[in-house]
């Protein structure tokens, strides 16, 4: 057997690692995803918007071809309102580990890494269609069983800072990075290197897996772009 010299292993090593990683945006054209004429490709971003002659609805999803149930997933984000600005109305997030429950009009339920033009849900875990607001930004929280499915008992066990000093390091209609660690139960958001939330879901209604896609809130005309959107999923 020849052994590899260090330098060659170390190669080795690295084209494994990087045979994990999988885009899932070629830069081009939005194959592999599959949504409403709300959703498009601009200077080489997924570009979601609406405007006040073609208005949104009600939420609606880009959805990814495959599903996930652990994985890491990192994008660049960038949201404006209807001026350009990261100071109005505009929503949006990403959504894992969820179901397609209307496939007309890509309608998306599930757990949902948030992100807004505002200065308060940027970073949470909320439940769309489901549960709401799983854990707010700064909270580490374990959910269990409640009264009913849809009604979870939420216990905050631990604080990841501020939610004003996380909100600090989020730039406004600018390009930010999010990172999303799945793994079980546990489940981590970051932006911009600061983890948001931790949140241990112990309950029998969460879902281990289930599709990506992103959202396109109704409401005020908005625009939501995303880059570099790349998947590792544990093996």
């Amino acid at each position: 057997m020849k052994l590899l010299t260090p330098l060659l292993a170390l190669a080795a090593l690295c084209a494994t690692v990087s045979a994990e990683d999988k885009n899932l945006f070629n830069g081009k054209d939005l194959t592999g995803w599959k949504g409403l004429d709300y959703w498009s490709v601009k200077d080489g971003f997924i570009t979601g918007q609406t405007t006040k002659e073609h208005p949104a609805k009600g939420n609606t999803f880009l959805v990814w071809e495959g599903e996930v149930a652990d994985f890491e997933m990192t994008f660049q984000y960038r949201i404006m309102d209807v001026n350009g600005k990261g100071e109005g109305f505009g929503n949006s997030g990403v959504q894992y580990r969820s179901k397609v429950v209307d496939e007309v009009k890509f309608v998306v339920g599930g757990y949902q890494a948030d992100f807004e033009c505002g200065k308060t849900y940027s970073g949470i875990l909320y439940e769309e269609r489901g549960r709401g607001i799983l854990a707010k930004r700064g909270e580490k929280v374990v959910i269990h069983e409640g009264a009913a499915p849809n009604k979870p008992k939420i216990e905050v066990t631990g604080s990841l800072g501020k939610s004003e000093d996380i909100q600090a390091k989020i730039k406004q209609a600018d390009w930010n990075e999010y990172r999303i660690v799945a793994k079980g139960g546990h489940l981590q958001h970051f932006i911009n290197g600061m983890q948001t939330v931790d949140v241990t879901d112990e309950t029998a209604i969460g879902a281990k897996k289930g599709v990506l896609a992103l959202q396109l809130h109704a409401g005020p005309p908005m625009m939501v772009q995303f880059k570099d959107l790349v998947l590792k999923e544990a093996k």
